[in-house]
């Protein structure tokens, strides 16, 4: 009901701003349908579904696969801008019950911001939106990815998206080379709060170095070298975020796990995290490397922790003794990892693909659950098939296989030996 009533508000603000007999651009697969109006005012709406297909097996057992077939993705997207008052404005929903790193979700909520252009190179939001504070992946549209799914890197250590206010900027700095500063401030509780926020605020930041000019097209936050950069095209980047008070994983929701003081007051751990990535294309070939690192500080004063149900315990058992702070940490998304993938996409519109994802947990972290994680290393081939270079329509297949750590789970939470294969298929169309 409230996507609905969502919807509703900014169809008719953006209808209102159209009043005046707008004009149609000629309609093109992918890009969506575009209205023009009066005074340089556009609104655009397009989306994109993609049908996903995911089969589990692992070497030593004889359970045989497991296969899942879902919805990926669903999602609708409203575009506009209004150059008389310097503001462009997105909202866009997703209609599949997955959030953006595959778990079922509620929220069909993605974006929703608007923004003020004070100047045409810098821009300042406010609303929801995804964060450039997470690794350079999360940058990159869902539906250009180069293989069917994003990296476990992404899906460790991202918020994907926060609430808060976002300020950006693209500046030029002599021969050619660009710098884009960005800088975030939001609830740190992931996306949009309805109930109690927790916590205090989530400060973050990123600084990307373009030695070789702009990407073509949007590119730099695109996958796969669709357009088939003429000249060499490179971006480096660092980020850096301080969540202050998180109360789950990785700050994606509020109120997730709890802890509080001998007053019965919250007490929550604070949660560190940086990066830096890198991004080139040239002639059809991309490369993308990333690497992020987390930790977490945990308060002295913390003596209880809020159970699911409501109730609180003082037990804190860690390897057969009170710990509080290990146990605090044994919850939290903590140690570090990298990502490195390439591929070459051939002018015939075909792409071959590959990716290595090395995950390396703390002593004390979530990394460690043998269902969800606990599989250090990824090796992943793919193929791709593109029949539109503006990502209109693409299948794609990829297999991954993991090295399963000791005490590793099969999707059961059952124990089990060997390592794990991964076939994925993923048919995108956009409109």
């Amino acid at each position: 009901m409230k996507s609905i009533l969502y919807i509703s508000l900014i169809l008719c603000y953006s209808l209102n701003l159209f009043a005046q007999q707008p004009k149609v651009n000629t309609y093109v697969l992918g890009q969506g349908i575009t209205f023009n109006g009066e005074k340089g005012y556009k609104l655009r709406l397009n989306g994109f579904v993609q049908p996903f297909m995911e089969s589990k097996s692992y070497s030593d057992s004889a359970d045989g696969t497991f296969n899942r077939f879902r919805m990926r993705r669903l999602r609708m997207r409203l575009v506009g801008d209004v150059p008389q008052y310097k503001i462009d404005y997105r909202f866009q929903i997703d209609l599949s019950g997955q959030s953006e790193v595959g778990d079922a979700s509620s929220n069909f909520l993605m974006d929703a911001w608007i923004a003020y252009n004070p100047t045409k190179r810098i821009k300042i939001k406010f609303g929801q939106s995804s964060s450039l504070t997470d690794n350079r992946e999360l940058t990159m549209g869902s539906q250009t990815l180069q293989l069917p799914e994003r990296s476990r890197v992404t899906s460790a250590f991202s918020t994907i998206r926060e609430f808060g206010l976002f300020a950006s900027g693209n500046f030029k700095t002599g021969g050619g080379t660009y710098l884009r500063p960005f800088l975030a401030i939001t609830n740190g509780d992931g996306l949009n709060v309805f109930e109690k926020d927790h916590g205090g605020l989530k400060i973050g930041g990123r600084l990307d170095f373009l030695p070789f000019g702009l990407f073509t097209n949007f590119g730099q936050f695109r996958q796969a070298d669709m357009v088939r950069e003429l000249a060499p095209k490179l971006v480096v980047g660092v980020n850096y975020s301080k969540n202050n008070g998180m109360s789950s994983r990785r700050g994606r929701e509020s109120g997730a796990i709890l802890y509080l003081d001998n007053t019965g007051a919250g007490s929550l751990p604070d949660y560190t995290k940086y990066g830096l990535d890198f991004l080139f294309k040239y002639k059809g070939f991309s490369m993308l490397g990333e690497f992020v690192k987390s930790s977490a500080t945990v308060p002295t004063e913390i003596t209880a922790r809020v159970r699911n149900d409501g109730s609180t315990s003082s037990t804190f058992i860690v390897n057969n003794k009170q710990d509080i702070t290990n146990y605090v940490k044994g919850r939290m998304m903590l140690g570090e990892g990298y990502n490195i993938q390439m591929g070459y996409v051939h002018k015939k519109k075909y792409s071959i693909d590959a990716r290595y994802t090395h995950l390396e947990a703390d002593q004390h972290s979530f990394l460690n659950n043998g269902t969800f994680y606990n599989r250090p290393n990824y090796y992943t081939v793919g193929l791709s098939r593109y029949f539109t270079r503006n990502y209109g329509f693409k299948i794609q297949a990829s297999v991954t296989y993991a090295e399963m750590a000791e005490g590793s789970n099969n999707i059961f939470s059952a124990p089990i030996t060997g390592n794990e294969w991964i076939t994925r298929v993923i048919t995108s169309f956009a409109f």
